[in-house]
């Protein structure tokens, strides 16, 4: 039967993918930095034959020779995304592919040597080739009607143009610059926590809070890097974060944060694993499975009550919780978008957003970016960038080729707060649930409203389903306000 062999070929297709994806994480992890070279190799390789499998004219074939009238839900929806996928890198040269996976793998050690060295003018020249490699595959997978930032949008938010996005996106702007100046205005002043905490203490706490969320820590492990991130799906997902013994939060919350994704790759659909549908709807419904759990859950009142014993425990710290709830949600302009509070993120996202579509479309000289990155940092948070560690050379992904990704953090908090709205309706007890550190009924309530689809639906039926109509950001921006207004008395 046709749709039997294409699913086995798809199926060692990304068998293979996994593998890459396992050199991917000890890369960050693991790997001595010698080995930059040899793995920038590994990955060509690698994704030279991938490419070669997903172009296999055997592909195109099949997809010709079946009858979907005789498939169920779920082999349909992966005719629907493999047909998708064959189009798109049947547009692809396998030699790009290629050049990109080599470009981006080597280009992750010179940003992190740039990114420690604060000096913009070592990754300069690496960036402008992965900038270069980029626009020649936007204008190789371009569709009709798109633009090349649409075409490197649909590997992350497979059918989101860029026009609707950036009205959406474009809708939070300025509520969000009116809260940050309210809340500047109040004159209140929320305590923050100060001291030194032993990096022992915080993973012992981060690995109760991946319990406490849900983790399986049969089917993971823990790691330390520069930039948290999760990888892996099934029964190997893998999550790290990173220690500042000045910064418990940074740990503690980025393992949260890991966790919504790892939760997520560890409740996708066994019966699909290794096809299209048995993966994620997007990654704007990825990342509002970190969001919910790392900011409607894990900072409300609630929750920090129950982290606050923790820390009282562990650190003995001096704070009431109420005091200690405010400096989990202290409010300030700084320049790190992976430390930045509930208020001033998407601001940073859709700043980003903006100065990588200008990328792409060739409005922007990779020369020019610092200073238009200072400049509008400036415009959008009264503050002056002056370390480009701070600024331009903060964020791992352009080093890795991921244009495109940058919009789906905020699209994920708007997803985030649409469920948080209909999971609090579904679970009245929800915040006595979570005093006690019990989020059994939040995770059993987004595995049976989004992990367990896959993405047997699309992204915005996944999400209309779940939450009963379409998703828009006025639940995230009455979240907000709601939420600081109370904190800052404004």
């Amino acid at each position: 039967m046709a749709y039997d062999a294409l699913i086995a070929h798809v199926k060692q297709t990304e068998s293979i993918s996994q593998a890459q994806g396992i050199l991917g994480w000890d890369q960050e992890a693991v790997m001595p930095p010698r080995g930059a070279e040899q793995r920038a190799e590994q990955m060509g390789a690698l994704e030279a034959v991938i490419h070669a499998r997903r172009t296999d004219p055997r592909v195109g074939d099949w997809l010709a020779a079946i009858d979907e009238g005789t498939l169920d839900d779920g082999a349909r929806a992966n005719l629907r995304l493999i047909r998708r996928d064959w189009q798109r890198n049947q547009n692809m040269p396998g030699d790009l592919a290629e050049a990109i996976a080599r470009a981006t793998s080597r280009g992750h050690g010179v940003w992190a040597q740039a990114r420690a060295a604060s000096d913009v003018s070592a990754f300069l020249p690496t960036l402008t080739e992965i900038v270069n490699l980029k626009r020649q595959q936007a204008d190789a997978q371009c569709l009709d009607r798109e633009s090349r930032y649409d075409a490197l949008l649909d590997g992350f938010e497979p059918g989101m143009k860029t026009e609707p996005l950036d009205a959406i996106l474009g809708s939070l702007r300025a509520p969000l610059s009116d809260l940050r100046a309210r809340i500047a205005g109040s004159g209140r002043q929320l305590a923050t926590l100060e001291g030194q905490f032993g990096p022992d203490g915080q993973m012992a706490i981060a690995r109760e809070l991946a319990g406490v969320f849900g983790y399986d820590w049969t089917a993971g492990r823990m790691d330390l890097v520069t930039h948290p991130f999760c990888s892996g799906t099934l029964g190997d997902v893998r999550i790290t974060t990173r220690v500042d013994e000045a910064r418990p939060f940074d740990c503690l919350y980025s393992t949260v944060h890991e966790v919504g994704h790892a939760v997520y790759e560890q409740g996708l659909p066994v019966a699909l694993e290794r096809t299209p549908a048995g993966s994620h709807a997007s990654m704007g419904v990825h990342e509002s499975q970190s969001r919910v759990l790392e900011n409607q859950l894990g900072r409300s009142r609630a929750f920090c009550g129950w982290l606050h014993g923790r820390m009282v425990d562990t650190f003995g710290i001096d704070m009431d919780a109420e005091t200690f709830y405010g400096a989990v949600n202290y409010v300030s302009p700084g320049f790190i978008r992976t430390e930045a509070d509930e208020v001033h993120y998407n601001l940073h996202v859709i700043m980003r957003f903006d100065l990588e579509r200008a990328l792409i479309a060739g409005d922007l000289d990779v020369a020019d970016l610092e200073g238009a990155w200072n400049e509008r940092f400036a415009a959008d948070f009264g503050q002056h960038v002056t370390d480009p560690a701070q600024g331009v050379l903060q964020d791992v992904h352009w080093s890795a080729g991921l244009f495109g990704y940058f919009p789906t953090y905020s699209l994920g908090n708007i997803y985030a707060a649409a469920l948080h709205e209909k999971l609090a309706a579904a679970v009245p007890d929800l915040d006595a649930q979570l005093a006690q550190g019990d989020t059994s009924a939040v995770v059993q309530w987004l595995g049976q409203n989004v992990h367990r689809h896959g993405s047997v639906l699309s992204a915005p039926e996944l999400m209309q389903q779940a939450v009963g109509g379409a998703v828009t950001s006025a639940p995230l921006v009455a979240y907000l306000d709601a939420k600081f207004s109370d904190l800052y008395g404004i």
